[in-house]
């Protein structure tokens, strides 16, 4: 299942710094932990990552420092900010509604389908 562009773009934020809330990381780390969290379903490119980052270190949620890997390669690493960690909890509250509003719709709807009444448009067993 691919997940369409939209829905990837306004849930950066809150993965960004969910991902960043469990550590320090870099900007391949950050596309490959993505990944693994969705098994695979959401594929993140530099292209997509690197304008959340800067923004949300432009919005002082979270910082970056210059570092040196194991390999000796040098990269960027992003650390969540005590405001990121405050935005990642503002975050958490809007999705979870998004995610009960509709887990609720989706309950109505299994009801209906369930009870064996046709579905269209317009939900034809309200209070199912």
């Amino acid at each position: 299942m691919e997940i369409k562009k939209d829905l990837i773009a306004a849930s950066s934020t809150p993965l960004v710094l969910a991902i960043l809330a469990e550590g320090d990381s870099y900007g391949y780390a950050i596309i490959q932990r993505v990944r693994e969290l969705s098994r695979g379903s959401m594929e993140w490119t530099d292209g997509m990552l690197y304008p959340v980052l800067h923004r949300l270190e432009r919005l002082g949620y979270i910082e970056a420092r210059w570092g040196t890997a194991a390999s000796g390669r040098r990269r960027k690493y992003y650390r969540i900010t005590s405001r990121g960690r405050v935005r990642l909890a503002e975050e958490r509250k809007q999705w979870q509604a998004v995610h009960d509003t509709l887990a609720s719709i989706w309950r109505s709807l299994s009801l209906c389908v369930r009870a064996g009444l046709r579905m269209s448009l317009v939900p034809p067993c309200r209070g199912a």
